[in-house]
């Protein structure tokens, strides 16, 4: 996946979020709903870990495409 891929896919599930959280308001969020607002989560700090990796592959005159994706408890456990 190249960064455009990665910047692609970061919007899509951005925009499936905001879709599920307008289609929530204000009557509060069922099980699966909450289940798939996580998920949704979790998958953007990984594109965006993603990107930021191969972002600095690249500076460090590294190939980007040697980047993976870190598994959630990686990504879930960075310190702000």
């Amino acid at each position: 996946m190249d960064d455009h891929e990665i910047v692609r896919r970061v919007g899509q599930l951005t925009e499936e979020e905001h879709e599920l959280e307008r289609s929530i308001g204000g009557a509060g969020a069922s099980e699966d709903d909450e289940r798939r607002l996580r998920e949704l989560e979790v998958a953007l700090d990984q594109c965006w870990d993603l990107l930021r990796q191969r972002r600095a592959r690249r500076s460090a005159g590294l190939d980007p495409d040697d980047a993976d994706v870190r598994p959630s408890g990686v990504v879930e456990g960075y310190q702000q």
